[in-house]
This record gives C-alpha cells, sequence and structure tokens, in this order.
C-alpha cells in the first residue's frame, strides 16, 4: 500500500459533532488549530509536520467512525490517505452488503494505532443477523497537506478484505457444498484452515453440479483477483450439495501440522498411480495458495528433469561422468557449488546428482540445445503447456527455451524456469511411473474436463531417475530427512537463490511407494532444513 499520498478534504470539521462512537466531548478550538493557538491573521495556515498527536489521533478517528456509522462513505473515505480507493469499500458496507444499526466502539489508543470494534445487523431479504468483529487502523501524516489521516488498508473496514475486495450480502451464485475425502470424509476449512480458498473455487466451479441449493451470504467479492467469493456469515444456509474430492483427510491433517512449523511454507502430496492430488496447505501470511499458485524458481529439484534431459538426449547416464569441479563457466558467467562440497573430477552423474553438485549440470550447457530441457519438460512431463485442468486454478510451470547463462542457470533450477509444489510433485510422480497423469483434485468424470497428456518417460530413464533418487535420500542430501521412512523411496533437495532475500528458498520433493510430495519455505535455507521435514511429514502420515 503506497504511504504519505493524501487524499482531497471532503466534508467538514463540523462533522465532529456527530455521536463519535466511544469518545467524550473534544475542544473546537484545538480540533482547528491543533494545540490551542489560532495563526496570525491573514497568514495561511502552516503545514504540520511529524507524527500525528494523540489529540489529532482521537479527532480523526471519532470522525472517520462517525461518517462511517451513518453509511457516508465518501464522506468516510475523506478522512484516509487514498480516498479513492477507500470509498468503494466503505460505500460496499452499507449498500452492497446491506449492514445497518452499525455500532463502532474504540478501544484505548495505543499511540497512534486504535483497535475497535464493530457489531451490525446483516439484513437481506427479510433475513437479518448480527454481525461482530474487531479491526484497527492507525493514524498518519499527510505529507502534502500536513492533515491527520487514516492510513487505509481495507482491513480496516473488515479483516478480511485485501486491495480489491468489497462486502456484498445477496443469494449465493452457487450453492454450498459439503466437500468429502476420497473415504467420504467431511472436509471443512475449520479443521483444514489451508482448504479454505480451495473449498471456495470447488464451490464457485462446482457448486451448482453438487446437488444443493443457494442461500443467503455476507461474502468478501475479490473483485481484482477474480477468486471466488469468501463467504463470512449466512443468512439462510440453502442445502449444501455433497462434493467429491480426491484428497485424503489423513494426508491433509499433516500437510497443515507439517506446515505450519514453516513460515511462508506450501505442500502438495499426489498419487502417482493417479494423478490424485491428496493433500494441499499452505501456512503463509497472505492466505495465498502458492502450493498450486506459486511461481519461483525450484533450485536444484529441477535437476530431476535436468537428469531426464541428459538421459533421453544420449549425453550421459547415472553411470556415466558428470564432472565436479569447484566452479563451471558458461557464457562468461561462472557458477559454483555450496560451501564446503569436495570436488570430484570422476563424479558419476548419479553421485552428482545424489550431492547436488551444480557444476557438473552447469558443465553439459554446452551440450543440450537452447530448448532441449524446454521440450524435455513440455512432453515428457507435461510442464509449462498451461493446459492442466486440476479442478481449481493453478500454474503449469515455465521452463522457457532461455539463451545465454540462462540456459545453464535453468538446469540448475534457477534462471527463467518457475515452479510451484504442485508442479515439482507432479515430476516426481512421473520420474517414479514414467507416466505423466496431470493431478486433478475432483474426479475428471464430475464434469468430463478433457485432462493434459503427455508423452512420458522409457523405463529405462525412470530407472536411472529412480536409482539416483534412491540415492539421494539414502547416502545423499536427503538421507537424514529420509531417515526412518520404510518402502521404495526417494528424494531432491534444493534450495533456490532469490535476488534481495537473505536466506534461499528451501525446496524438497519426495516419494515413498505411490505417494509423491513436494514442498517449498520462502527463505527456508537448505532444503533439508525447512522443506524437507515437510515432505517427510506426509509421506510418512501416507494416503
Amino acid at each position: 500500500m503506497r504511504k504519505g499520498v493524501k487524499a482531497a478534504v471532503v466534508g467538514s470539521v463540523f462533522a465532529v459533532m456527530v455521536g463519535g462512537a466511544g469518545y467524550g466531548a473534544f475542544n473546537f478550538v484545538s480540533a482547528l488549530s491543533g494545540d490551542g493557538g489560532t495563526a496570525a491573521a491573514g497568514e495561511p495556515e502552516p503545514v504540520r509536520t511529524g507524527p500525528p498527536s494523540s489529540a489529532e489521533v482521537e479527532e480523526t478517528t471519532r470522525q472517520f467512525f462517525a461518517a462511517w456509522q451513518r453509511g457516508r462513505g465518501t464522506e468516510a473515505a475523506s478522512y484516509t490517505n487514498f480516498a479513492d480507493e477507500a470509498e468503494p469499500v466503505l460505500a460496499s458496507f452499507g449498500q452492497d452488503a446491506h449492514l445497518t444499526d452499525v455500532r463502532i466502539t474504540p478501544a484505548k489508543a495505543q499511540g497512534r494505532t486504535v483497535p475497535f470494534t464493530v457489531k451490525a445487523t446483516v439484513s437481506y431479504g427479510g433475513k437479518s443477523k448480527p454481525l461482530a468483529y474487531d479491526s484497527r487502523l492507525t493514524v498518519v501524516r499527510g505529507e502534502s497537506t500536513g492533515r491527520a489521516l487514516v492510513d487505509w488498508e481495507p482491513s480496516v473496514v473488515h479483516p478480511s478484505l485485501k486491495d480489491g475486495d468489497i462486502l456484498v450480502t445477496e443469494e449465493a451464485a452457487n450453492p454450498q457444498i459439503e466437500a468429502v475425502d476420497r473415504d467420504g470424509t467431511v472436509l471443512s476449512k475449520e479443521k483444514y484452515p489451508s482448504l479454505g480458498p480451495i473449498l471456495d473455487e470447488l464451490r464457485a466451479r462446482y457448486g451448482d453440479k453438487a446437488g444443493g441449493t443457494p442461500g443467503v451470504e455476507l461474502a468478501v467479492r475479490h473483485t481484482a483477483t477474480g477468486a471466488a467469493d469468501t463467504t463470512l456469515l449466512t443468512l439462510s444456509k440453502g442445502e449444501p450439495g455433497r462434493l467429491r474430492t480426491t484428497l485424503s483427510a489423513t494426508a491433509q491433517e499433516a500437510a497443515e501440522k507439517a506446515v505450519a512449523r514453516y513460515e511462508q511454507s506450501s505442500v502438495v502430496a499426489v498419487k502417482p498411480s493417479t494423478g490424485e492430488i491428496l493433500a494441499v496447505a499452505n501456512h503463509r501470511a497472505d492466505g495465498w495458495n502458492a502450493a498450486f499458485l506459486g511461481q519461483v524458481a525450484p533450485g536444484s529439484t529441477m535437476k530431476i528433469i535436468s537428469a531426464a534431459t541428459f538421459i533421453d538426449n544420449g549425453l550421459t547416464s547415472m553411470d556415466g561422468p558428470a564432472p565436479c569441479p569447484d566452479e563451471a563457466v558458461s557464457e562468461s558467467q561462472t557458477f559454483h557449488n555450496l560451501a564446503g562440497m569436495r570436488p570430484n573430477e570422476n563424479a558419476t552423474l548419479s553421485e552428482s546428482f545424489a550431492r547436488s553438485c551444480n557444476t557438473a549440470f552447469i558443465k553439459f550447457a554446452d551440450e543440450v540445445k537452447v530448448d532441449s530441457l524446454t521440450r524435455e519438460a513440455q512432453d515428457r512431463f507435461g510442464i509449462g503447456r498451461n493446459d492442466w485442468k486440476v479442478g481449481v486454478p493453478s500454474f503449469d510451470g515455465s521452463v522457457p527455451a532461455s539463451g545465454g547463462p540462462d540456459t545453464a542457470a535453468n538446469l540448475i533450477g534457477q534462471g527463467q524456469v518457475q515452479m510451484s509444489p504442485l508442479n515439482m510433485a507432479s515430476v516426481t510422480a512421473t520420474a517414479t511411473t514414467g507416466a505423466f497423469r496431470q493431478p486433478v483434485i475432483v474426479p475428471q468424470d464430475l464434469d468430463g474436463r478433457e485432462l493434459a497428456t503427455a508423452r512420458g518417460l522409457s523405463g529405462n530413464t525412470v530407472g536411472q531417475l529412480r536409482a539416483m533418487m534412491n540415492r539421494t535420500a539414502t547416502s545423499g542430501t536427503a538421507a537424514s530427512v529420509m531417515s526412518g521412512l520404510s518402502g521404495s523411496i526417494g528424494a531432491k533437495t534444493g534450495s533456490a537463490e532469490v535476488d534481495g532475500n537473505a536466506k534461499a528458498d528451501s525446496w524438497f520433493t519426495g516419494y515413498r511407494d505411490d505417494i509423491a510430495a513436494a514442498a517449498m519455505a520462502q527463505q527456508g535455507g537448505r532444503g533439508g532444513e525447512a522443506a524437507g521435514p515437510i515432505v517427510a511429514a506426509v509421506l510418512r502420515a501416507g494416503g
């Protein structure tokens, strides 16, 4: 949110006379001059500077609340530093959301921040319900006007609001759904918080197919992003329809607990034999479904596709040469390994893969064609063609044919490559079975949508990838994380450098029998430090 830009002065100082919620009497002389004094006759009032005083915080807050309570959206917006952005949100409160009898009660100011409680009545179509919630605002100094103004954020009006959102009350466009997992267990956002935005999207797409009837709801409408409405309060329930998903309540619970330990983390688990998504969880301050929609460099987890590229193009094999020097140069750019890695000029691809040697992969940059990695990703792994139909919005990965030093950087999951945890879970699933099965979160037979296809991998390539991933999981960089997991296992660690971040993004992908999972924790460090334990926890739980 931009800070310091000032809104035009709309409304009058006499708005202070409106019954301000929770504040006592106020001195009009102070309101006009700020310190009880007045400017000399004929001289303009000087523009104030510095933080707003406690009296100014009280005055501005009272005026803002008084206008808001009376449904005067334009006037209330004039007491903010972004009136044009604030006005539609404040207007929607009384108009689109049908909120009446609004009472705003401020608590004691904490410096320039004022916590407050909102109580109102939602009324629509003869139905009414009370609404109550807490919020807060901060008062700042306008740089050009010197006025004390509410620092505008949509969350001031309701904590669930973000940029571009408004509040609406109406008959729902789609009936509520009762989503269930593969075994019939009900999946609610209360028990599985990460599923909140996903259940909203499933309702928007399949509510009219699940057999329910719509009710009347107060909801957040995401006008800027086009995402599904988020229900805040149900005035009349209607009849929810039952929607079967591919999720596993067991895997989902493990995923929720695992990401809760690491900030800005996401994980996805899929069933390689079918492509069914078993779990998806995010632990993010912004509530975004980065597990499906993230577009970031995947680091060395990308070496699964790179190794397949080398093998399928006859450049080397798992037992063939892949020397690991201290550094490697491509297109005048020098690449290094992680600190402390011993060079090995006699290393095989299997050893360099298990140790996650960057320079070994960079050395092949001059032998692969500019589009070799792109074609491998698209034709064999189904990545980067923008044709997945998961059942909710998703990013399908991107492996562009980049020239120059990016040809080398792409091989180690940097450069122009972008992935989500969903993409990398699918990559691991394809590597372990040889078949690309497009991930789905609702069965294809629900709507008959056409799923993406790809050629997949030969048995020879799959055998080598599984062997290298197993070596990584048992004696390579993933060994400590995967320790104690039984069955057929494999893994690949990764860390991705991001400009401006103090720490690398942590990546990890792995499989155990018929479960493949991938996780990412932004600024989580090396793969085994954050993403690895998340994946191991999900694999341990099973599906």
